[in-house]
């Protein structure tokens, strides 16, 4: 596949699960940093699990000049801690939105504070590795460097993995709208999948939270993806299916999105929202904009094809503060 979405590899569709035993046979060795040498199991989210009791917590930053640091790592520990979401030896991926050129003050691209700290809850959780990935939409060198995403690679020794047509292949999606399309490989390939969007409008989807982000984890004609933005979204995340989704709104962009471009699109919500059902994750996100969950279509659609619960107050819910 070129860049320009053309896909030219010679290699047939495969299914997300026959990935794992059959990926490497069919499109031989690739590098991420260096040579893998086999597969992982594919991430198991916790929502998946109807005997446990999906949860949500809500981080606040009440105090002037607090640390955003802190409040992701209180976040995490009052969730029972990273440990709970990675093993010892997990490769973890942590998919962020840092599709746009734009600086930490735009709040187009997540917050490279809160992704430091999640980077480095894993490693202190004993992950084996840590990946950055995203595929961009503007240039992904300026992309990384301007969100700050490159730094947090350089500060904590996670592998920020530039999106290439080499580690693009084509999956069955099994969605009700999207069949089959190519995949970025290394989310698929992950022990653990740390979504970590960041909250913010869209002019067709009227908001961009958690489940929209893995329109980032796709390339071919993502703008074919927007002729049908909420199916598309639902079908993208039940093919995912994140292990935990934790949302960045730090900073929200409240219109003129999804990229902005001024700070008067800004506004300061100090608020963190992590949880293992990605439907109520964004539907509580979504009232940080006035907006009520069941008026978005891609929450809607989520909770009618069973992927989670609009009505967030039914987890078992516990708040922090910094």
């Amino acid at each position: 596949m070129n860049r320009k979405g053309e896909y030219t590899d010679k290699y047939h569709p495969i299914t997300r699960r026959e990935s794992i035993k059959k990926l490497f046979c069919l499109s031989g060795s690739f590098a991420l940093t260096g040579a893998l040498t086999g597969f992982s199991r594919m991430p198991s989210p916790a929502w998946a699990d109807s005997q446990k009791k999906a949860f949500m917590v809500e981080g606040l930053g009440q105090t002037e000049g607090y640390a955003v640091k802190e409040l992701t790592q209180k976040v995490f520990e009052s969730a029972g801690g990273m440990k709970r979401f990675v093993s010892k030896g997990d490769v973890v991926v942590i998919k962020p939105n840092i599709s746009w050129a734009r600086p930490v003050q735009m709040a187009a691209t997540t917050h490279p504070e809160v992704l430091r700290a999640v980077v480095e809850l894993c490693q202190d959780a004993g992950a084996k590795k840590v990946r950055i990935a995203d595929n961009t939409i503007h240039d992904a060198r300026r992309c990384f460097s301007l969100s700050g995403a490159r730094m947090v690679a350089e500060k904590t020794g996670a592998e920020l993995i530039f999106p290439r047509s080499s580690l693009m292949r084509k999956m069955k999606i099994h969605g009700h709208r999207l069949d089959v399309w190519p995949v970025f490989v290394p989310l698929i390939e992950a022990d653990t999948l740390i979504n970590l969007p960041v909250a913010k409008h869209h002019s067709l989807s009227t908001l961009t939270l958690g489940m929209k982000n893995w329109i980032g984890g796709v390339d071919g004609r993502r703008s074919a993806l927007h002729q049908d933005i909420h199916q598309s979204t639902v079908d993208l995340a039940q093919f995912f299916k994140p292990t935990v989704t934790l949302i960045d709104a730090i900073r929200i962009m409240t219109r003129n999105g999804p990229s902005g471009g001024s700070l008067s699109d800004v506004a300061e919500k100090n608020t963190l929202i992590l949880s293992d059902d990605p439907v109520a994750a964004d539907a509580r996100a979504s009232q940080l904009f006035g907006k009520k969950p069941g008026n978005l279509g891609f929450i809607r659609l989520a909770k009618k094809w069973g992927l989670g619960t609009d009505d967030f107050l039914r987890l078992d819910q516990k708040k922090v503060s910094v």
